[in-house]
């Protein structure tokens, strides 16, 4: 049965549609693999700032971002259904499925973002509320409504929205935005070019058909390459900082310092990949490593931290 029969089977007798959507359906809005990273990365804000949280005021607080993660993951749906149906990779999310009615995305994302928006600030502090508030309104407004179908640099500027999260996590204990917290922002904003392109590289195909303009599409094959190995060189640099600034241990910088090579040597291999090869097995792979190595900078940012900590108190927290 095509989407357009499910559509017309959803009408009522005054051709109203009515809805068909599942919780799972409403839950797909969310993008919860996005939101996963967005929650780890928050809590690692958490977790790296000085000073403490009530137990139960940093799950709301982490709960809170979630929900605003989700929020603009729904608002960047309902803008982009119509570039959704078309593309291979996005064809079958709630609403070019039928599943969701675009008015439907649009209120439950309005929505969370107002929840999200008002319980963290009411119950953790404002300065932690206005980052979130901020980060939804550049993801869905700036980066989705504008930069993303206007400029080949949509992902370098728009990279912002997913650099927020460890700064409102940190912003949430301390009610400060302070340098270590600007760094980790700066460590995600250069990682998402060299990651969001690489697989842009092996998705010109969808992007060139709904005329958004990747920098692959734009610009070629050759200079987006030279930009990943420039980000990802940017990125290697920034995550052993901490490591110099003494908010993290010479081991970390040892740690970071070899899943940087790592990194830059996965951008190299797209560097060197022959142009106009289908099968871009080296971005392919740079893709899937780059999210590992934010986790894995993370994590040890986190392990780094409460590992010193231990040695510091003598194993009282």
């Amino acid at each position: 049965m095509t989407v357009l029969e499910n559509h017309d089977e959803g009408l009522s007798d005054n051709g109203v549609r009515l809805s068909e959507a599942g919780a799972r359906d409403f839950f797909e809005l969310l993008k919860p693999r996005v939101m996963s990273l967005v929650v780890f990365t928050a809590f690692a804000g958490l977790v790296l700032a000085p000073g403490a949280l009530n137990p139960m005021l940093a799950a709301i607080a982490i709960l809170c971002i979630a929900v605003g993660a989700g929020a603009s993951g729904a608002l960047n749906m309902w803008y982009d259904a119509d570039i959704d149906a078309v593309m291979t990779r996005t064809a079958r999310r709630p609403i070019p499925a039928g599943k969701v009615t675009g008015e439907e995305a649009l209120a439950f994302g309005i929505a969370l973002s107002c929840f999200s928006v008002g319980i963290l600030g009411l119950a953790v502090n404002w300065l932690s509320a206005g980052l979130l508030a901020f980060t939804i309104f550049f993801y869905a407004v700036i980066y989705t409504m504008w930069l993303k179908r206007w400029t080949p640099q949509n992902i370098v500027i728009g990279g912002a929205a997913g650099a927020f999260p460890p700064m409102i996590g940190y912003a949430a204990v301390t009610g400060t935005v302070s340098i270590d917290s600007v760094i980790l922002f700066m460590i995600i904003f250069l990682w998402t070019p060299a990651h969001f392109w690489a697989l842009a590289l092996f998705k010109m195909r969808d992007y060139g058909a709904v005329g958004v303009p990747m920098l692959p599409n734009v610009a070629g094959e050759g200079p987006t390459k030279v930009q990943i190995v420039v980000y990802a060189v940017l990125t290697a640099l920034c995550s052993v900082i901490p490591s110099f600034r003494g908010t993290a241990s010479l081991g970390y910088g040892l740690f970071a310092a070899v899943l940087g090579i790592l990194f830059v040597w996965y951008a190299l291999k797209v560097y060197r990949m022959p142009e106009g090869d289908e099968k871009m097995v080296p971005a392919k792979k740079m893709f899937a490593y780059s999210i590992l190595y934010l986790f894995a900078i993370f994590s040890a940012l986190m392990a780094d931290h409460v590992i010193r900590a231990y040695g510091v108190t003598g194993g009282a927290f």
